[in-house]
């Protein structure tokens, strides 16, 4: 099976694909091809139409991509290749995750200093993931094997430019600033534009561990940096839920 450079331009996405991405998917797809490469070529007609992939097309626009990788399946009738596009996506929401052993992976992740956000998470399912685990018993073997990171200073300081990508976040908070909404929506929504800041957590480590104690402390409380499982999963990794909450007196029960 050969594997074709093609330019983006050519490819052609199928209309009726009932599969759609969203723009947070699409950054989350472009983030993971920026950190592993290209791991699945977009699958085409021999045509140049596609069949699987749409969504890493869309990221490797958003990369600014002139080529990608490709794989031709001439031989599919029209009837198997329209069923490939269905199937292509529904295989893989029929897996599930063994929870202990994707928790164990996670924290090795984390102590290491890796960005979870690259897995494709949210910080909803973070939080189902690692809330419950600090409720377990302390004889747990799988509370007990959890390595705190070792930050050490590597190189020259990251600018901190380097540190994170906020270009959406800013254009979002500038149409909501620009809009005629009331004060307290705009607010909110600006609030929530944040979520769209990309962290390169690699960077900020180093970053970190260069840095003077108080801001050390500073970033231990944002949760940029784990030094303190407990108290990285207290602050919510940035979690924005109580903030709006407090913002809208919105009580809890409601």
């Amino acid at each position: 099976m050969e594997i074709i450079e093609r330019s983006v331009d050519e490819l052609i996405p199928y209309i009726n694909n009932s599969r759609k991405h969203s723009d947070e998917q699409v950054a989350q797809i472009a983030a993971s091809i920026k950190e592993f490469g290209w791991t699945n070529p977009i699958l085409v007609d021999g045509d140049k139409g596609i069949i699987a992939g749409h969504g890493r097309l869309m990221a490797a626009r958003k990369l600014k991509m002139d080529k990608v990788p490709t794989i031709e399946l001439a031989h599919l009738t029209e009837t198997q290749r329209k069923a490939l596009i269905i199937a292509d996506n529904k295989l893989a929401l029929n897996a599930d995750w063994d929870n202990e052993l994707l928790t164990i992976e996670l924290n090795d992740l984390l102590a290491d200093g890796f960005a979870l956000d690259i897995l494709g998470f949210d910080q909803a399912e973070l939080d189902e993931i690692f809330i419950p685990e600090i409720e377990l018993k302390e004889d747990n073997p799988y509370t007990t094997n959890v390595n705190t990171p070792n930050y050490e200073p590597t190189g020259e300081k990251p600018a901190l430019e380097e540190l994170y990508d906020d270009e959406k976040a800013m254009d979002l908070i500038t149409t909501i600033q620009t809009s005629k909404l009331g004060d307290k929506e705009k607010q909110f929504l600006m609030a929530a534009a944040s979520r769209h800041i990309v962290f390169n957590y690699e960077k900020i480590a180093n970053f970190y561990a260069h840095s003077s104690k108080e801001c050390q402390e500073l970033m231990e409380d944002s949760a940029l940096v784990i030094i303190d499982f407990d108290k990285a999963i207290a602050n919510g990794f940035v979690k924005l839920t109580d903030e709006i909450n407090e913002m809208f007196d919105i009580d809890e029960d409601e």
